[in-house]
């Protein structure tokens, strides 16, 4: 029996809340903070190069109407991670959802695998989000709440030839959001993993184009079909809103039915 003082639709509410998404230039990442600051949140945007930054902030807010900064920073480097989370944290008077976005792939045959790329995907998929929670998680631990919600992927539990780096660094990011979930949780952070499947976007653009592999995930996907951006966002709303309060640790799976079936 629902409680007849709970508000089930203020339970999904995010208006007021701070949130800052990396890798928030394009692709998932941008949709993310859109969708964000179109829920009522106050958006800090990062990624590397101004530019492109300043163009999404500028996009979004007309789009929304909300708050929204950017602050560009390497999230690989824990110097610059450390500096860029605290000027966002004063700017927006705290810090209550951090989406860890920011990632890349890289595709090769295993024995052909440059040792640059793989130390690439290690920075910027692992040690980019271990850097960019643990400064958030001071000031959340200090509020006494927050929202983790790291951007896995159908990789952190499945593999397919060519991206055995990649899986690695999202089945170590799903380790990761478990880790952090042990340690963060007694101090009333939920840490989660919102995972996507094969989703369309301007990044995977080429393989969307290629009709052989279009079929391969038609075909392996029980819903039969490419994810589209919207297909992330009511998941991602319940992982940063008082709905989840009580689910941490957990990857949820995006992705048309994939991962459920061979």
């Amino acid at each position: 029996m629902i409680s007849p003082t709970l508000d089930v639709r203020s339970l999904f509410d995010l208006t007021g809340r701070r949130a800052l998404v990396t890798g928030a230039s394009r692709g998932i990442g941008r949709r993310i903070a859109e969708s964000l600051a179109a829920a009522g949140c106050e958006v800090a945007l990062v990624a590397r190069s101004r530019e492109p930054l300043e163009q999404a902030r500028s996009a979004i807010t007309e789009a929304t109407g909300g708050r929204v900064h950017a602050v560009p920073f390497d999230a690989t480097d824990a110097e610059q991670v450390s500096v860029g989370v605290a000027f966002a944290v004063e700017a927006m008077g705290g810090l209550d959802i951090l989406v860890n976005n920011a990632g890349v792939q890289f595709r090769a045959p295993v024995t052909e695998f440059p040792d640059e790329q793989w130390r690439r995907l290690l920075e910027t998929n692992i040690s980019a989000a271990f850097y960019v929670s643990r400064e958030a998680a001071s000031t959340m631990i200090a509020q006494g709440a927050g929202k983790i919600v790291n951007i896995c992927s159908v990789q952190s539990k499945l593999a397919r030839p060519g991206i055995a780096p990649y899986a690695a660094t999202k089945g170590a990011l799903k380790m990761l959001t478990k880790g952090l979930c042990a340690d963060l949780a007694p101090h009333g952070i939920q840490v989660n993993g919102l995972a996507p499947g094969y989703f369309d976007t301007e990044l995977t653009a080429a393989l969307v184009a290629d009709a052989a592999f279009s079929t391969w995930v038609a075909g392996r996907t029980p819903a039969g079909r490419w994810g589209q951006l919207d297909d992330l966002i009511g998941t991602l709303i319940f992982l940063s809103s008082r709905a989840s309060n009580f689910v941490n640790g957990q990857i949820i799976y995006v992705d048309g039915g994939m991962t459920s079936v061979l």
